[in-house]
C-alpha cells in the first residue's frame, strides 16, 4: 500500500474514532482505568413516577449494549491506529498477506484479509 492511501485511511481511523467518542459522550463518561473504557451515565430518577423510574432503567440497559459494541469499535480503530504507527497495518493477521485497499476503505480497522475472513 502507498503512502497516500495509508494517510488516508489513516484519516478515515481518526475520524470515525472522533464520531464513537462523540456519540459516547451523549450517555457514557469515559473512564481512566482499564484504558478505553466507558461508562454508561445511570440516569437520576429521584423523584420520578415508578412509571419514569422504569422508563429510565429500561433505556439504561440499552444503552450499556451499545456502549458495548461503540468500546469494541473504539478498541479496533485504536489498534489499526498502532498498527500504522508500527508498520503493521494492511497485513492479514491470519496469514500476512496484504488486505486489499478496497476492503480497507469499506472498513479500515479490519484485521484479516478476504481469504482469512
Amino acid at each position: 500500500m502507498n503512502k497516500k492511501d495509508k494517510e488516508t485511511l489513516k484519516r478515515k481511523l481518526e475520524e470515525n474514532k472522533k464520531s464513537l467518542e462523540e456519540n459516547l459522550k451523549k450517555f457514557a463518561k469515559k473512564d481512566t482505568l482499564p484504558e478505553g473504557d466507558w461508562d454508561t451515565v445511570f440516569p437520576n430518577v429521584e423523584g420520578s413516577s415508578m412509571e419514569e423510574k422504569a422508563d429510565e432503567v429500561e433505556e439504561y440497559s440499552s444503552l450499556i449494549k451499545i456502549e458495548e459494541a461503540l468500546e469494541v469499535k473504539l478498541k479496533n480503530i485504536d489498534d489499526a491506529l498502532k498498527r500504522i504507527e508500527d508498520g503493521s497495518y494492511g497485513n492479514c493477521e491470519k496469514c500476512n498477506g496484504e488486505i486489499s485497499y478496497k476492503k480497507l476503505s469499506i472498513i479500515p480497522e479490519t484485521r484479516t484479509c478476504k481469504k482469512c475472513s
